[in-house]
């Protein structure tokens, strides 16, 4: 099978739809202020030796890649935004770029499957006397099932190690929080900025410059380089922020509306309620933190105090964005409105996503089975699931109140993740060699439960609202922490070794630069 056209992209695969910031420190700016005219004519004098020693540095070029072939036999990706996104990124040499995923185990050689791809459906992904990937080439891989992300470039393009470990790494969040499409454009962004990139782009061009020539001029760079960094989070928070901030604005009279007719002799509605209770005031924070932040200069940006502003202007603007639809939902519910039973639906289904994706857990089914804690788990499926059915239609029927059928749901959800906590030690046991090990996973394991709960502007229901510090094991926590646990304790045990992956047995004398890790 051969690729498409350059710039024309090929697709195969599934396709489902899956205060204010610190503006004055009158202290903190005459101390730095004092310190900064030396530190600049120091960073001028190291750079100006530096550009003498090394001569003129060539112009930058930014390339769009040359051809965008996308083999999503996992059917996971949106190509409608993938490919727009993946266009628009450019290189620093003209560029191939193939992105490739498939579901597996959690124990397979994720290169070696990669391999095995390439060969019978794409050779010209691989070198003429194959044992390289092909020059030009750039090929982003993940498994959602195994949890494999990988990362595979002709010669011509090869970074090294530590950068590759870099560029999945960054994708890591996103493949977490199964946000397939957004982690396949980071890989491909995150590539895109090392692959072939100038001396002169580089962030240790002046760290290591600076420190040839002179102290201060390295120490200048430094700065320069954490300021830069400093905007750059800065402008993402203010953008997810802004988002979220839009939504609640364009929503607030009917969300007042909605709040105005809950019941307040409902249980649910009064812990609703008490949640709203400080709505208009926050939200009349967020508009005055939003205006204070838009209004900062390009200096004040670049401070750590003001990228922790609109870190927190963006976590606060997502949850009111959320509890708007709480309200909403709220209202419909307890009120037993004509959309009561969408407004259900919604409550219910994430504990039918954990549920149905019990048979992705690590193993599969078929693990599950051979543990009592896994059979354990398939059996309460079963009983959780006619109870759904069960809750549903007796509130249809008015057997069953708003209220207790919210109650039984709780406790259902509770008795899942307690019964996913006992699991989560079986599998702990099974990979982990060692005390350490397993203290490690545990670890990893808390970190994602606890990460369960951060901030979302989409998926928090009534149960969430009402009791914000009660921490639901989620089935994607569970994957994302045990994954995370097993990816450290291999690195661990590989770094302790000194040995790698490769290619596997199929592989033969493949020698390509490429690696790949868990998530």
């Amino acid at each position: 099978m051969s690729g498409a056209p350059a710039r024309r992209p090929t697709t195969r695969g599934g396709d489902p739809r899956t205060g204010g910031p610190a503006a004055s420190r009158p202290r903190r700016a005459a101390a730095s202020g004092r310190r900064r005219p030396a530190l600049w004519r120091a960073a001028a004098a190291g750079l100006l030796l530096l550009l003498g020693a090394l001569g003129p540095a060539p112009a930058a070029l930014a390339d769009g890649p040359t051809e965008i072939v996308v083999e999503d036999t996992a059917g996971v990706l949106d190509r409608n935004t993938l490919l727009p996104a993946l266009e628009a990124i450019d290189f620093h040499e003209p560029t191939k770029v193939a992105v490739f995923t498939e579901r597996g185990g959690a124990e397979d050689n994720f290169n070696e499957r990669v391999l095995a791809f390439a060969r019978d459906q794409h050779p010209e992904w691989i070198s003429a006397d194959g044992q390289k990937w092909a020059d030009g080439l750039f090929l982003f891989a993940f498994d959602p099932d195994g949890r494999h992300v990988g990362t595979y470039m002709g010669e011509d393009r090869k970074v090294s190690p530590e950068q590759r470990t870099d560029i999945q790494e960054s994708t890591y969040d996103l493949l977490r929080d199964a946000q397939w499409t957004d982690a396949a454009i980071r890989g491909v962004e995150s590539a895109a900025a090392v692959m072939n990139r100038p001396w002169y782009r580089s962030p240790l061009t002046y760290v290591l410059g600076g420190a040839a020539v002179l102290v201060g001029g390295g120490a200048a760079a430094g700065y320069v380089w954490t300021r830069a960094r400093n905007r750059a989070r800065f402008a993402a928070a203010l953008e997810r922020g802004t988002t979220s901030y839009s939504n609640v604005t364009m929503d607030l009279d009917v969300t007042e509306l909605n709040a105005n007719t809950i019941p307040a002799d409902s249980k649910y509605g009064a812990l609703v309620l008490e949640r709203y209770r400080n709505f208009r005031s926050a939200f009349g924070e967020l508009h005055d933190l939003k205006a204070g932040l838009e209004a900062t200069t390009r200096k004040q940006r670049s401070t750590k105090a003001a990228v922790l502003d609109a870190e927190r202007y963006a976590d606060d603007a997502v949850r009111l964005d959320a509890l708007d639809d709480v309200i909403a939902d709220s209202n419909d519910l307890l009120n037993r409105a004509a959309r009561w039973a969408e407004a259900w639906d919604r409550q219910t289904e994430g504990f039918r996503r954990d549920l149905d994706g019990l048979d992705e857990a690590p193993g599969g089914a078929d693990a599950l089975r051979d543990s009592s804690t896994g059979t354990a788990l398939l059996a309460y499926r079963d009983a959780a699931r006619r109870n759904l059915e069960s809750w549903g239609a007796a509130l249809g029927d008015g057997s069953l109140t708003p209220d207790q059928a919210l109650d039984s749901l709780k406790a259902a959800r509770d008795g899942f993740s307690e019964l996913l906590g006992r699991h989560a030690e079986t599998v702990i046991d099974a990979f982990a060699k060692s005390s350490d090990e397993a203290q490690t996973m545990r670890r990893q394991m808390e970190k994602a439960r606890q990460e369960s709960s951060a901030p979302r502007p989409r998926g928090v229901g009534i149960l969430d609202a009402a009791y914000p510090a009660h921490h639901y094991f989620t089935l994607l926590s569970f994957q994302s922490g045990y994954s995370a646990g097993q990816n450290e304790v291999t690195s661990d045990r590989s770094a302790a070794s000194g040995g790698s992956t490769g290619y596997g047995a199929s592989g033969g004398s493949f020698s390509g630069s490429g690696s790949s890790s868990r998530f």
